[in-house]
C-alpha cells in the first residue's frame, strides 16, 4: 500500500470524525449563525491557521535536517531514561491484547490527528476567536520547543533500545502503518513526547472553554489519557517522555493564554488579515470593473 493511500485513508477518516464532531459538539445553531457571517469568521480565522500551517510545514523540512545535525550536536539520552524508569514499559505490555492493541493503535493514529484538529475547527464557531488564538500560539510553542529539543537529544524509544523486552504492538498487528509513520517520525526523536503534549493541550484547552462545549471536555480529557497511554503501551515512548510531554502540555498552554491578546483588534496577525483581504478585495474590485 503506497505513502498516498495510508494519508488519504487517514484523510477521510478524520473529515467524517470532524463531521460528527461538528453536528454533535459545535451543535447546528452554531453553524447557522457563522454561516450568516462566514467571510468576517474565515477573515480573522484564517491568517492564524496560516502561521500554524507555517510552522508545521517547516517542521516536516527540518525534521531530516535536524535529526542529522542531532547526531553531531545531540547528546544521546536514550540510557538516562532507561535508567530513570527501567523496566516500566515492558511492565504495561503485560497487559497486552490483540483487541486492546487495536484501538489503542487506531486512538494513535486516527485519533490523534482527529483530536488536534477539532479545536482548530470548533473554535471557529464561537462568538470570540480568542480561544482559537490561544490554541494556535499552544501549538505552536508545543511544536517549536519539540523540533528543538529533537535536534539538541538523541533519544530511542524503548522498543529500539529493548527489542528482547519491549515489542512493537502496533507494527505486529498493523504492519503497513509503519510507513505511515516512519515518514512523519525518526525512531531517535522520542524526548519528549509530542503526542502526548499536544493531546494534553487540547484537553486544557477543553477545560477552559467547556461552558461553550461542555461535551468535549469529556471527549478531548479521555482521548488525552489514551494517547498518552498508548504511546508507552504500543512500546514507543518512556514514561520519561510522557511526563516531559504532559509539562510541555501545560506551558504551552498557560504561556498561550498569557500571550493571546485578548480581542481582535489587539491581535496583530488578525489585523494584517484584515489588511489582505482588504486589499484583495480592492484589487478583485478594479479587475472586474
Amino acid at each position: 500500500m503506497s505513502l498516498l493511500v495510508h494519508y488519504l485513508q487517514l484523510a477521510a477518516v478524520v473529515t467524517v470524525c470532524l463531521g460528527i464532531g461538528i453536528y454533535t459538539v459545535v451543535g447546528r445553531e452554531r453553524v447557522q449563525r457563522v454561516r450568516e457571517e462566514y467571510r468576517s469568521r474565515v477573515r480573522d480565522s484564517l491568517p492564524h491557521l496560516m502561521v500554524l500551517g507555517f510552522v508545521f510545514g517547516f517542521g516536516m523540512y527540518w525534521r531530516p535536517i535536524g535529526g542529522e545535525l542531532s547526531w553531531t550536536v545531540g547528546y544521546n539520552i536514550t540510557h538516562t531514561l532507561y535508567s530513570i524508569e527501567g523496566t516500566l514499559v515492558p511492565t504495561i505490555q503485560t497487559l497486552a491484547t490483540t483487541e486492546l492493541t487495536w484501538i489503542l493503535s487506531l486512538v494513535y493514529v486516527f485519533g490523534y490527528v482527529f483530536l488536534l484538529l477539532f479545536p482548530l475547527v470548533a473554535y471557529a464557531f464561537l462568538d470570540t476567536l480568542r480561544p482559537l488564538r490561544v490554541a494556535v500560539l499552544a501549538y505552536v510553542i508545543n511544536y517549536t520547543t519539540g523540533l528543538c529539543s529533537y535536534t539538541l537529544f538523541v533519544a530511542y524509544g524503548p522498543r529500539n533500545y529493548m527489542p528482547g523486552q519491549v515489542r512493537g504492538l502496533m507494527y505486529e498487528v498493523w504492519p503497513e502503518i509503519e510507513q505511515l509513520t516512519t515518514h512523519i517520525n525518526t525512531n531517535a526523536n522520542v524526548f519528549p513526547s509530542l503526542h502526548t503534549s499536544l493531546a494534553v493541550t487540547v484537553a486544557l484547552l477543553a477545560w477552559y472553554t467547556r461552558d461553550s462545549y461542555p461535551r468535549w471536555f469529556y471527549v478531548a480529557a479521555t482521548m488525552a489519557v489514551t494517547i498518552a497511554f498508548s504511546t508507552m503501551y504500543l512500546g514507543l515512548h518512556w514514561g520519561v517522555d510522557v511526563f516531559a510531554g504532559t509539562l510541555l502540555g501545560i506551558g504551552s498552554v498557560w504561556t498561550g493564554a498569557y500571550l493571546a491578546p485578548e480581542s481582535d483588534e489587539q491581535s496583530l496577525i488578525t489585523q494584517k488579515g484584515r489588511a489582505l483581504f482588504a486589499a484583495a478585495g480592492r484589487y478583485t474590485d478594479r479587475l472586474s470593473s
